[in-house]
């Protein structure tokens, strides 16, 4: 496996969870009962670096044999 076809599974893998977590958002919004809504809340903050982390590594993998492309300092060792 390359590291592109790699960077399209973690691509995949971003556009999964945002499109969880935008469905806890509305389940959020149409809740009624406030400790419902918060234990949504907390389930949506524990996906947002999974998903911060899959666009990153997505945009590291697909240009990470580029010369000009600068390097996420956070995989960069």
């Amino acid at each position: 496996m390359t590291l592109l076809e790699l960077s399209v599974q973690y691509a995949d893998s971003a556009a999964a969870i945002h499109g969880r977590i935008a469905e806890l958002r509305a389940a959020e919004r149409a809740q009624a009962d406030a400790e419902a809504a918060r234990l949504l809340r907390l389930r949506i903050q524990a996906l947002l670096p999974l998903w911060r982390e899959m666009r990153e590594l997505a945009a590291l993998t697909a240009h990470y044999y580029d010369r000009s492309y600068h390097k996420h300092e956070r995989y960069t060792l």
